[in-house]
């Protein structure tokens, strides 16, 4: 009765059956996996954000297929006063999230069983994205060796007849690491002479650690170039459902991916009138917002590396950006049996490396954003599970 598409795994894993069993009991649990925003105590502003949606413009209704001008206006005011990149507002596709411009695009560049190369360490949601698109994902390889780097012979591997674009992170989530320069003109030569797009996903771009961030993709002009992000993470607002899709490149490629895009946005109009009107009052939150979150994250980072390094065997990789750490152990079973040993011994939640497509066991993914004292006695009790853990 149901399509191949959705024909999913859909038992919870272990990781989760053992989640929920200790819930269950009413234990009290440490959550060093918590990426909610809304949840990790930051202070936003009540009266403005809620005020915003009192507009009476929003009573009328004006189906605008790429959306309301005002709403795209205040995202290119958000890349020129922040990224100090002029990007024409015509260029702009409103969507309701990430997700929902990452299926715009693939539809509009992907038949049936065309194939888009995807990073490996990444997000693991593109594999079900790309399901439902009828759209093949063929991963190619990031390498660490003191920083994170695209594996350049993975990507030649993976390229075949039906590749249509190549996807980036950027930064990678949960790796943290930015795109180089020279990486990126070596995969604007490869789209070019293939005749591939660049997908890129920037909703990071933000969150440097070290408080500046290398150009976002939307200065891109060598390749016919996609680039998402929204305010789930520029303002911490991830329930108020506002994203967007950026297209540059050659004119001749721009123009024809705009005018089908816009037909495709057409098609749904999805993003409601009352949020398009609040947008210039929900980016300004960014303005308080991001502060906060950024020295939460660098806060955490730092006490996270004073905390194992008294563990020679445990490694904190380098990062540029993001709200996440990736933490290297030594592989004694498979990260999933860490995780659960770690949950039921200490009560602490992370993730294993093997939700984000990690290569091979050995890595723990946390969360940043988790507040100060959580984040202190959750590491705490982390350490301590690793020392009793061999090393070898």
């Amino acid at each position: 009765m149901f399509s191949q598409r959705t024909n999913w795994k859909l038992s919870p894993n272990r990781f989760t059956q053992a989640l929920d069993a200790i819930r269950a009991s009413g234990t009290k649990l440490i959550d060093l996996s918590l990426s909610n925003p809304t949840e990790c105590g930051f202070q936003y502003d009540v009266g403005a954000i809620l005020s915003a949606f009192q507009n009476p413009n929003a009573l009328s209704y004006d189906p605008q297929p790429k959306g309301l001008l005002p709403a795209r206006e205040e995202v290119a005011r958000y890349y020129l006063r922040d990224h100090h990149v002029s990007v024409d507002p015509e260029s702009i596709i409103l969507t309701t999230s990430t997700s929902e411009a990452y299926s715009y695009v693939f539809r509009l560049l992907c038949n049936p069983q065309d194939e888009i190369l995807v990073p490996k360490p990444s997000y693991s949601l593109f594999d079900f994205l790309a399901d439902l698109q009828d759209v093949t994902l063929v991963p190619y390889s990031l390498e660490y060796a003191d920083g994170w780097m695209v594996d350049f012979q993975s990507v030649a591997r993976a390229f075949s007849d039906r590749t249509r674009a190549i996807l980036l992170v950027h930064p990678n989530n949960p790796t943290g690491s930015y795109l180089r320069a020279e990486e990126a003109q070596q995969l604007n030569n490869l789209c070019h002479e293939r005749n591939l797009a660049l997908i890129v996903d920037e909703v990071f771009l933000d969150y440097s650690f070290s408080g500046s961030s290398p150009k976002t993709f939307t200065a891109n002009l060598d390749a016919l170039t996609f680039t998402l992000s929204g305010l789930s993470k520029i303002a911490a607002l991830p329930q108020m459902k506002v994203a967007w899709v950026a297209t540059t490149g050659p004119g001749a490629l721009q123009r024809p991916a705009l005018d089908r895009l816009e037909v495709i946005a057409d098609t749904y109009l999805s993003l409601n009138a009352p949020t398009q009107w609040s947008v210039p009052t929900l980016f300004a939150q960014r303005h308080s917002l991001q502060p906060q979150l950024l020295q939460r994250v660098r806060e955490n980072r730092t006490s996270l590396q004073k905390f194992i390094s008294s563990q020679p065997a445990c490694e904190l990789l380098d990062a540029d950006a993001g709200w996440y750490a990736v933490l290297r152990v030594p592989a004694h079973g498979s990260d999933e049996d860490v995780v659960i040993d770690l949950l039921q011994k200490q009560n602490v939640v992370v993730h294993p490396g093997h939700f984000y497509d990690f290569p091979k066991d050995g890595f723990l993914v946390l969360s940043l954003i988790t507040p100060t004292e959580i984040f202190h006695e959750g590491i705490s009790r982390l350490v301590e599970f690793l020392h009793a853990r061999p090393h070898k």
